[in-house]
């Protein structure tokens, strides 16, 4: 018989094989591979932990969660809730839940018999109340903690987009080394003078001064003109007040002896003329033309 050794080729032929010739499948489907083997039953000492192949459902943060979460997602009216398909779905996802957790799924069961006892009382005629209204729908407080769990849980997610620090940003700190030294001015002899002549300058805009009350009446100058007048036939009207202007009254009197003619012009007691256009303006008592009559 011819044997074969280590060395010979046909012998590395059969360790490693050019072409891989083991069949994937003989007479069965391959679960896996093995060092490239294929294998169509599991080893009797593989241990597979018990968390290994579990699978992660959708998590929710309670009963009303999982149930507003159904609703929404097959849009249905909220205000209308079908309870017979909302409970099939419900109880099939508590049912996952027990078989994993059963504390957790304690809560569940909870809501789930909630639902149940709804459904139970829809099927029920109504019993009318007392007052004549209509009955209320036994979905109603359902209805009710769920529209006040989806706004409480908006107003989180909202809450929640804000930035906050640590998460979104961090707060920076920094401490700075500086010593402040306080620099005096250098003050010469021009800066003070100039500082004295605003000060002068100033001084001479808040100068005071005083206002006096004089008491003028316009009839003590009507009864002037008319002295004045009774010794003279006429007079040029800018005669009339030089008398008061060379005893250097002030322009208020003139303005008053002015006010004066004007009054006495109105009483019909002088008569004021001229003979032309820009002639000279004469001054004189009305009855002086009658008397002279």
């Amino acid at each position: 018989m011819m044997q074969t050794g280590p060395t010979d080729p046909s012998f590395q032929a059969l360790v490693a094989p050019p072409i891989d010739s083991t069949p994937d499948v003989v007479d069965a489907v391959a679960i896996a591979r093995l060092y490239g083997e294929p294998l169509f039953d599991l080893p009797q000492d593989l241990y597979i932990p018990p968390d290994a192949l579990e699978v992660f459902l959708e998590t929710f943060e309670g009963p009303l969660d999982l149930l507003l979460y159904l609703i929404r997602k097959q849009n249905f009216n909220v205000l209308d809730i079908p309870m017979a398909e909302v409970t099939a779905q419900y109880l099939s996802y508590v049912e996952q839940v027990r078989a994993t957790n059963l504390e957790l799924a304690g809560e569940y069961l909870l809501m789930a018999a909630m639902l149940i006892e709804i459904k139970a009382r829809m099927l029920l005629p109504l019993k009318p109340r007392a007052d004549g209204q209509e009955p209320e729908d036994p979905r109603a407080e359902l209805v009710r903690r769920l529209l006040e769990y989806e706004q409480i849980k908006l107003a989180s997610q909202k809450l929640d987009e804000l930035p906050r620090v640590g998460r979104d940003f961090f707060t920076a700190h920094a401490s700075a080394d500086i010593e402040v030294q306080r620099m005096q001015p250098s003050v010469d002899l021009s800066d003070l003078r100039n500082a004295w002549a605003d000060i002068l300058r100033r001084a001479k805009l808040n100068a005071h001064h005083h206002i006096t009350r004089e008491q003028l009446s316009v009839r003590e100058h009507m009864t002037h003109i008319l002295r004045h007048l009774s010794d003279i036939k006429f007079i040029e009207f800018g005669d009339l007040f030089m008398s008061r202007i060379r005893e250097g009254a002030p322009v208020a009197v003139v303005v008053v002896h002015f006010l004066a003619l004007l009054e006495l012009a109105r009483e019909s007691l002088l008569e004021i003329t001229q003979a032309e256009p820009y002639a000279p303006i004469y001054v004189r008592l009305s009855y002086a033309s009658a008397t002279a009559q």
